[in-house]
């Protein structure tokens, strides 16, 4: 499901030649095998590409699309191009228009005005997941914060089961569900509620209360002070008429401009201001000052904390940054005369408490569920859980997406589009400038619209979804693909639903994973699926490098795969992929590498060429024959395995070059017999069958030329023969004193009772034992006797 940006890269080839392996081994096993493509098709590339090109996104995209299509094809591909669609189809993102609909009926879609991240350079909001090291995901430019007002997804609702069903992903890689769990962020802790003091607070805020999250309730009778993040929505109320709100206002505009990221982790200053107004502490009656700082985040906790400068080193810092009071309320065991006076950092390890009234003495473990408790009884606060996932953010401000539909009527409000009325479709020759805002806002023929409700005049929404929303439930339109009824059958869906195999990168593992689980946890709320996740298992394939760097046209270290194709063909590429290291590993490139795969595919075929003839009947084997037929079967086992244990391909291509090795070898010393013949074709047809998965036009073109019909996609896995693979005799070395002094043929995991009257009695090593005691008889099974005498 690639964005269409043009022709495919290397990372593309990667991860699309992974999956076709796997599709093609799976179909050739007797499975029903969907495999579908289809393109992630909307988003800022093609909007910012129509700026640089004047062209129309949409045909910037369809031309893309057609370049990706015709490359699918010329790397041999198993896609079903039946099922194709992208997601600026409107037939497509109609039923991303139903599905907002049924949020928003059910309270899942809503708007609201808050501070979001807003792109400066895309010109558009993004949602938390989307902003990586505080800057855009897509163009890495650092990103702002500004107060809008936009259309959120509740995904909050379920925090608890997207949590929870991250156990029964066995199947997905450590890394990712630790990623996920991180993200939902669920911690347990106490809330407490701080009144905002009544002597010099304004009177509209009399009944006002400060609630802070904290985990470490044990040392709340050390708060000094409370600060509040700029962004807290008590800020404003509490500053205004007072003299301090000219400060405080140009403290918070200052701080819009710095990163999230640097406000959590730059330790060198913490800045901040007085907001001339006081907290009462609710368990010692104390007036503290109320500040606003700039290491606290709305979007951690409450907005608030309760600062214990002496156990905490951020509020240690800001206070003695900014001489604020300190009191000690837990006792270092190894240094109890510490005073506040003489710590230089604070103490943020285990003691007993102090200076905490009733609760002195008390370990401070034990002390944070004694005072929740007691707080919660005296009502001062409450036990409770936060979440660090807050609600997705869809809106954006650009052209190139499904537009949210939705109708502003002065008399009605917010009125959903009804969805007989579905596509709401993006109007076409817009002018699209970059310069901020919808484009869509300008164009009067969209805007302008009758209420649905009241038919009195009124205006559509112009902001448009994120791209994310079309990606989070793709998966299940490939079932029912071009299905104009509904956005997908639940038989179908039934049936081929959840994703037996997903392949995609480590960069998935928050944006897109979280939002597919979260859609398809809706969809069953709805009854249309009865499933609770998306993907069975998860495969995240390595990055392409080359020189150590990942490839990437800002670097210019890109390599064409067209260029590989012209030289040697689609199969030596894919070969080459997947031989070179495990899916889940980086892969270094190497035209050295390309080279072996090429000579291998042509050693291939010239065996198939000068060996292959279509003679046979049937006969007596001499060893010979029987260890052709041996490796045969070891090869058709172990590439089975590789498959079905781990897609571990650069294992199981080896093993079929083991079998080349042999075939090669197998020069019959007796006439060369039609069944002689017959063996060795046997062998060189399973080498063609094992490999058609790695490199399907030659094998398919090799099938046809050893006189079979049928495609070779169609033919059954080759099956392997335990008895086959058993030998008649195997060689062991027999040591004595630790050098050789013969060689046996002895029958396969021969016992130590059934070796040593046959080893003792022979004449050689005799020779070497007779007379002498016999310490040690040792028996490495198929391999070595060693005797110690």
């Amino acid at each position: 499901f690639p964005y269409p940006s043009g022709k495919i890269h290397m990372g593309h080839v990667r991860n699309y030649t992974i999956g076709d392996a796997i599709a093609r081994y799976k179909m050739t096993r007797g499975f029903n095998v969907l495999h579908p493509i289809g393109y992630d098709a909307f988003g800022q590339p093609a909007e910012n590409a129509a700026i640089k090109n004047n062209v129309d996104p949409a045909d910037w995209t369809y031309r893309c699309i057609d370049l990706m299509h015709n490359d699918f094809k010329k790397m041999g591909f198993s896609y079903d191009f039946d099922r194709e669609f992208s997601t600026c189809d409107a037939s497509y993102y109609k039923w991303n228009q139903w599905i907002f609909l049924q949020m928003a009926e059910r309270g899942l879609a809503y708007k609201k005005a808050s501070p979001v991240n807003w792109c400066p350079s895309c010109a558009t909001t993004l949602a938390n997941e989307e902003v990586i090291n505080d800057a855009c995901w897509r163009c890495k430019t650092p990103v702002e914060q500004k107060d809008l007002e936009q259309w959120y997804l509740k995904i909050t609702q379920y925090n608890e089961p997207l949590l929870e069903d991250l156990k029964k992903l066995d199947n997905w890689p450590s890394r990712v569900r630790a990623m996920q769990e991180n993200w939902i962020g669920k911690s347990f802790g106490t809330e407490i509620y701080f009144k905002i003091a009544g002597a010099t607070r304004p009177v509209a805020l009399t009944d006002q209360v400060i609630t802070v999250f904290t985990t470490r309730p044990d040392t709340i009778f050390g708060a000094t002070y409370v600060v509040l993040a700029p962004e807290h929505p008590l800020v404003d109320p509490l500053i205004k008429g007072t003299s301090k709100e000219k400060d405080v206002r140009a403290f918070v505009e200052k701080t819009k401009n710095i990163s999230k990221r640097e406000r959590m982790v730059d330790d060198s200053k913490k800045e901040g201001v007085f907001t001339g107004q006081y907290a009462i502490n609710p368990v010692n009656g104390e007036s503290v000052p109320i500040w606003v700082a700039d290491y606290v985040l709305m979007d951690y906790g409450t907005g608030a904390i309760m600062a214990v400068p002496t156990h905490d080193e951020r509020d240690f810092k800001f206070a003695a940054q900014h001489g604020l009071p300190m009191r000690i309320v837990i006792e270092d065991p190894k240094n109890p005369q510490m005073t506040a006076g003489t710590m230089t950092a604070a103490y943020v390890e285990a003691g007993r408490l102090v200076n905490s009234k009733q609760f002195d003495g008390t370990p401070n473990e034990e002390a944070k569920r004694k005072i929740s408790e007691w707080m919660a009884k005296e009502g001062m606060g409450k036990l409770t859980v936060q979440w660090r996932l807050r609600d997705w953010l869809i809106s954006r401000q650009r052209y190139w997406g499904a537009p949210i539909p939705m109708i502003y009527c002065e008399q009605c409000g917010i009125v959903p589009v009804p969805e007989k009325d579905l596509p709401v479709e993006l109007p076409k020759n817009i002018k699209i400038t970059g310069e901020g805002g919808s484009p869509l806002a300008k164009c009067p023929e969209f805007v302008n619209v009758k209420c649905p409700k009241c038919s009195a005049p009124a205006r559509r929404e112009t902001d448009t979804m994120a791209t994310f929303f079309d990606s989070s439930w793709y998966f299940l339109r490939f079932c029912s693909a071009h299905n104009t009824r509904e956005v997908f059958n639940k038989e179908e869906a039934q049936y081929w639903m959840p994703v037996d195999q997903y392949i995609g990168g480590i960069e998935h593992a928050i944006l897109h994973l979280l939002y597919s689980r979260f859609f398809t946890k809706f969809f069953k709320d709805l009854g249309l699926i009865s499933f609770d996740e998306p993907f069975n298992r998860l495969l995240t394939q390595g990055m392409v490098l080359k020189d150590g760097d990942v490839m990437s046209k800002s670097r210019g270290n890109t390599v064409d795969p067209d260029s590989v194709l012209e030289k040697y063909g689609a199969d030596t590429l894919r070969l080459f992929i997947l031989f070179a290291a495990p899916p889940e590993d980086q892969l270094e490139w190497n035209a050295g590498g390309l080279e072996g795969s090429w000579k291998f595919l042509n050693r291939v075929y010239n065996m198939v060429e000068n060996r292959f003839h279509a003679v046979g009947s049937s006969g007596d084997m001499d060893a010979e024959d029987k260890n052709l037929e041996r490796e045969r079967h070891t090869a058709i086992k172990k590439v089975s395995l590789a498959f079905d244990e781990g897609y571990k391909f650069n294992t199981a291509i080896s093993f079929i070059m083991v079998l080349a090795n042999a075939i090669d070898k197998y020069q019959p010393k007796g006439a060369a017999t039609p069944y002689k013949q017959k063996l060795l074709n046997d062998a060189i047809e399973t080498i063609v069958r094992l490999l058609s998965p790695f490199a399907p036009h030659m094998c398919e073109e090799l099938w046809q030329t050893m006189g079979h019909k049928e495609s070779i996609a169609k033919i059954s896995w080759p099956e392997y023969s335990e008895k086959s693979l058993q030998q008649d005799a195997v060689t062991i070395a027999v040591q004595v004193n630790g050098k050789v002094r013969g060689q046996f043929e002895v029958a396969p995991n021969a016992t130590e009772e059934q070796l040593r009257p046959v080893i003792l009695a022979d004449e050689r090593i005799q020779s070497w034992i007779a007379g002498k005691e016999i310490k040690k008889f040792i028996v490495v099974p198929n391999k070595l006797v060693s005797i110690v005498i």
